[in-house]
């Protein structure tokens, strides 16, 4: 029994897939996040600049 299980590697394929989706999930939220902050930056510099104008 324990042999069957110990050669069973498809469990820790899975596992291993799993483990590098969730890495690629939070590596791109944390990428996203930091660029959505960068645009709301340079949103808030472009609507400065245009008010400082009087448009």
């Amino acid at each position: 029994m324990f042999r069957r299980l110990w050669g069973n590697r498809r469990g820790a394929t899975a596992v291993g897939c799993r483990l590098i989706t969730a890495l690629v999930a939070v590596a791109a939220s944390s990428a996203m996040t930091r660029l959505g902050n960068q645009l709301g930056d340079s949103d808030r510099g472009t609507a400065a600049k245009i008010s400082a104008t009087g448009a």
